[in-house]
């Protein structure tokens, strides 16, 4: 049963860090492209970052670059989005995705707020 379980959402204050986990299982971790979205209130969901399969190589979004770095750890079937310099923007429900080769698969979804 495939299964990608988020954790480490929270309250931060402005300036403050989170660091989001997703672990995976239930398909082979290391031949997915793992990728962090996140939907804040009243907007669509968006694509933050993404990293590729060997870990070589991710993409970040402009509103993200610099601030959050994502990792990933494939013996531990494991994705890691640091987030640093947080803002209030920052503000949204995260979600993790796992794709490769048209097969897709969706995290349970974790809030990050960031409020003083």
């Amino acid at each position: 049963q495939v299964q990608l379980v988020e954790s480490g959402g929270g309250l931060v204050q402005p300036g403050g860090s989170l660091r989001l986990s997703c672990a995976a299982s239930g398909f082979t971790f290391s031949t997915y492209v793992m990728s962090w979205y996140r939907q804040a209130p009243g907007k669509e969901r968006a694509l933050v970052v993404y990293i590729l399969s060997s870990g070589r190589s991710s993409y970040y979004s402009d509103s993200v670059k610099g601030r959050f770095t994502i990792t990933r750890d494939n013996a531990q079937n494991t994705v890691y989005l640091q987030m640093n310099s947080l803002k209030p923007e920052d503000t949204a429900v995260y979600d993790c995705k796992a794709s490769a080769g048209g097969n897709v698969y969706w995290g349970r979804r974790t809030q990050v707020t960031v409020s003083s």
